[in-house]
Formats: structure tokens, sequence, C-alpha cells
């Protein structure tokens, strides 16, 4: 039997993607866009007193999500990420053994764009842009 290895989240983007470009032989670039992801619960603590809690993820976009991420998300958006847990270690140029663990995204979804001082109607939306972008049809379709 196989594992699993399945992370579903939602919570709040911690700050814009940042993005890298890594050269490809004969192809276009590899992006890799990555940012912080913040997850809030609310619990009772002894004193019956609601407590909150944050719980912050390192989430990593690879390819075309990385291109979507970076087009879409801003700090403060509201998402929904599936994808997977990865941990790497490395030693840094101090000799530092450095420890990470990331969700590597496989699917996001946008749930809302609203910021603080952003009003109702979702200006400055950029999700909005790219789905008012003029597409070519895919072809006949059977419906």
């Amino acid at each position: 039997m196989t594992g699993v290895n399945k992370v579903i989240l939602v919570g709040n983007v911690g700050k814009n993607p940042d993005v890298v470009a890594f050269p490809s032989e004969g192809a276009a670039p590899v992006k890799k866009a990555s940012f912080p992801l913040a997850t809030t619960e609310y619990r009772r603590n002894r004193d019956s007193e609601r407590v909150e809690i944050t719980e912050w993820h390192n989430v990593v976009c690879w390819r075309g999500l990385a291109d979507v991420a970076e087009r879409i998300l801003t700090k403060g958006a509201q998402i929904y990420v599936e994808g997977r847990l990865q941990s790497r270690s490395w030693e840094d140029k101090d000799g530092n053994k450095r420890h990470v663990t990331e969700v590597v995204a496989d699917n996001l979804l946008l749930l809302s764009n609203r910021q603080r001082g952003e009003g109702e109607n979702g200006r400055n939306n950029p999700l909005i842009d790219i789905l008012n972008q003029d597409t070519e049809p895919v072809g006949d379709l059977p419906f």
C-alpha cells in the first residue's frame, strides 16, 4: 500500500508571491512562485475565552500554476490550496543546517480578493481582467 500526502488549506495570503524563473534547456523558463499563507482557528482556553490561533504555511507553485499565482494573488486574498507536503534541508553559506517544510500546490482557487480598504465591488481584481480577455474558441463542442 502506498502512502497519502495530501494537504488542503483555506487561508489568507501573507504577501504578494515571490516569483523566480529558472532557465530551461531549449524551452521556456520554469517559474516558481512562493508565498506565505495564514490559517486561523478559534478555540476556547481554560477560562472560556475565545483565543485566535494563526498558523503560517510556506506555499510553492510551479510552472503554469506559478503564472496564475503571480497574476491573481495579492496580500490579503483568501484562497483554497490543495497540494502535498515537501521537506528539504540544506547548509547555508555560514555552515548552519537549515530545514523547511513547504506545501507544494497542485491546485488553488481564489475565494475572495477583498483586502482592507478595498471596496465591495472588487476593484483592482486581476482575476476579472483575466476572465474578460478575448479567447479563441477551442473547437466544436458537443453541447
